[in-house]
């Protein structure tokens, strides 16, 4: 007897593997190589690598020399904080400061705290009501101490797309160096790390159709290069030694082809799809509030203030059908408030009234109507389940 699979809702945690990344894994795996081998077979592989650093380099406007692969995002993070706090004492004594946005993922906000114990100072960048950079309030905090800001190019809990741009030029004008987090933009908005002038940028495979378990960090040749956090056999420059996962790298590149081709054709699929699960949840009694209000944000994705209903429990009641979720996958489980939605100014009710949604490329409009159905039935299950009154 087959079980059928939830209709696939939580984008922002992961996004489904393209058909052409599964395909480019397998072709991998059919024949064996390493990159450092003096043979056929590791010459094939070298390759394959290459190819891949072409593709993804070419998804954020970089050359293939600035790309050091890794094992995710979260790697690529610790790489620039850490490996950049590792090189200070000779890089730029005077500047012991690193700002990251009060919304960072915690793949920075970790680091960043680890710094501090090394003795820098770590100031947070605050966000205005739609979860967005407060430039004004950046500005205010710069100064001639600061080596490194960290700040997101698109939030992972609300979608909101960062003034990137706006930041790295403030940023740049008292001589620091920027880095972005891009796990949640890469595939879904169009980076080019040219117009962007940012010296750093973390990419993760999976959340733009590839595989988990591969990422890379965007080094600008310009750029100084972070000391390593291992040590091994001097693959990528040394900056990130160990045998390169040639397989993962393959299917990342046949990710990011397929992102960049396809771009436009996404986002107006993604934005139609929202709308209608918006418009579908409205029309099913329920009142919902973008909570983002006017800020730009990717296609298809949102951020749901759903009244009177309980997010945790809503997502639990509807988990066999739609596959949902509140906050950030990584703090899932957790009683507190998300730092994110605290750092908006939402108030513990409010807050545990919000899910995050997004709609990915594979969904159909059929399938939308199908998750707003099992969504409505799960609310009011959540409303009996809160104890309100039904007449």
């Amino acid at each position: 007897m087959s079980i059928a699979v939830p209709l696939y809702l939580d984008g922002f945690s992961t996004l489904p593997l393209a058909p052409e990344a599964r395909d480019a894994m397998l072709s991998v795996w059919a024949q064996p190589g390493n990159a450092g081998s003096p043979n056929a077979s590791g010459e094939r592989a070298a390759r394959i690598i290459a190819d891949g650093r072409a593709e993804v380099a070419a998804l954020i406007g970089a050359a293939p020399s600035e790309i050091v692969f890794t094992s995710g995002a979260t790697e690529a993070n610790n790489l620039v904080l850490l490996g950049l706090a590792q090189r200070v004492a000779s890089l730029r004594p005077g500047r012991r400061r690193i700002i990251v946005s009060a919304i960072e993922h915690k793949a920075v906000l970790e680091p960043a705290r680890l710094i501090e114990k090394q003795g820098f100072l770590v100031s947070f960048a605050p966000v205005d009501h739609r979860g967005r950079l407060d430039l004004a309030g950046l500005e205010a905090m710069l100064g001639d101490d600061v080596l490194l800001a960290s700040l997101m190019m698109v939030n992972n809990e609300t979608g909101v797309i960062q003034p990137l741009t706006e930041a790295a030029e403030l940023v740049h004008a008292i001589g620091g160096l920027i880095h972005t987090d891009a796990a949640q933009a890469a595939g879904k908005i169009a980076i080019d790390v040219m117009d962007l002038d940012v010296d750093y940028l973390s990419l993760s495979a999976h959340k733009c159709y590839g595989p988990m378990g591969i990422g890379a960090l965007y080094v600008a040749a310009h750029a100084p290069k972070p000391a390593a956090l291992i040590h091994g056999g001097g693959q990528q420059e040394g900056m990130r030694p160990g045998t390169e996962p040639v397989a993962l790298i393959a299917g990342f590149g046949a990710a990011a082809k397929v992102a960049s081709e396809r771009l436009a054709e996404d986002q107006a699929h993604g934005a139609h799809l929202i709308e209608a699960l918006i418009s579908g949840l409205i029309e099913g009694k329920m009142r919902v509030r973008r909570i983002t209000g006017d800020a730009d944000v990717v296609s298809g994705s949102a951020a749901l203030q759903l009244a009177g209903i309980d997010a945790d429990q809503l997502c639990s009641f509807a988990a066999r059908h739609v596959s949902l979720s509140t906050g950030s996958a990584c703090t899932s489980g957790q009683i507190k408030k998300s730092h994110v939605l605290d750092a908006i100014g939402f108030s513990e009710e409010d807050a545990r009234q919000v899910i995050r949604v997004f709609c990915h490329r594979y969904l159909s409009r059929e399938e939308i109507s199908d998750a707003v159905r099992h969504i409505v039935t799960a609310a009011d299950r959540s409303r009996l389940a809160a104890g309100e009154v039904r007449q």
